[in-house]
């Protein structure tokens, strides 16, 4: 497991939350052999249209550095913010190519670009910057690079119009929150990519607010979490799971239950 507690990606109202959120995160695998990647704390300097660019820069490096010492097996990542999954995405894809799907659950399409994104947030690019559309200095090389064919998001709801726009001309597969009240629905749609190896993001914000306290950007409409369970479980029953990342949990005084929550949702998965 990599423990990734990096904030900086972040364009919530209170980021620095996100650094406890990981190693919450962290605490609910006890068992796990973990690295914790050092991450500069402080903030950084704005670049190219993107928050605190530099430390982003670092943190990738760290990163990458993490996972070379890490072996072939797949790996667990925790964070912190969606940005995390830059490296830990880029190494599955470098490993399996076209034999991978990306299932992205999260409320967020994470498909914009500095020219498009709103806030300037990355946490909300990373998807798109893993197609090869970023800012350059956290582009992954070419044989890393994720394929639009290969994406299957899951339970998106608030997007902009820049990536509705992408999602559509590139015919990125889509599937609701009503959807994925039928698990059978998820697998087909990931079977239709011709994936053997799945590599899980699990943005905690996928689920409804009622449901789940301490998120980083909650978005009402959300997934239950018995609904989340039966999604994962069906999903690492069906295809080898080539790694997942949990990410944006923002631990607040009022989400005191939330670990009970997420060992409800996570237990039995076969996590790596």
């Amino acid at each position: 497991m990599l423990v990734i507690p990096q904030w900086q990606g972040s364009a919530a109202p209170h980021p620095q939350r996100l650094t406890e959120g990981a190693h919450r995160l962290a605490a609910l695998f006890p068992t796990a052999r973990r690295t914790v990647v050092d991450i500069d704390p402080r903030p950084g300097r704005d670049g190219d249209g993107v928050r605190h660019l530099d430390v982003l820069t670092r943190s990738l490096a760290a990163t990458r550095a993490a996972l070379s010492r890490s072996g072939d097996e797949a790996l667990l990542a925790v964070g912190g913010d969606c940005g995390i999954e830059l490296a830990p995405i880029a190494r599955a894809v470098a490993r399996h190519g076209d034999s991978l799907a990306v299932v992205w659950f999260d409320a967020h399409a994470d498909l914009n670009t500095p020219g498009t994104s709103p806030s300037g947030g990355f946490h909300g690019m990373v998807l798109r910057t893993l197609l090869g559309q970023g800012p350059s200095q956290l582009l992954p090389g070419p044989e890393e690079r994720l394929s639009a064919r290969r994406i299957v998001l899951a339970g998106a709801r608030a997007l902009d119009p820049a990536e509705r726009d992408l999602i559509e001309s590139e015919g990125i597969r889509a599937l609701s929150v009503q959807a994925l009240g039928d698990p059978g629905r998820l697998i087909s749609a990931v079977a239709d990519t011709g994936a053997t190896h799945v590599y899980l993001h699990l943005d905690l914000d996928v689920l409804d607010p009622e449901h789940f306290a301490g998120l980083s950007c909650p978005e009402p409409g959300g997934l239950h979490p018995d609904q989340l369970r039966a999604a994962l479980h069906a999903l690492t029953e069906r295809f080898a799971c080539a790694g997942m990342g949990i990410t944006e949990h923002a631990p607040t005084a009022d989400s005191a239950g939330s670990d009970h929550v997420l060992h409800r949702i996570l237990g039995g998965v076969a996590i790596p």
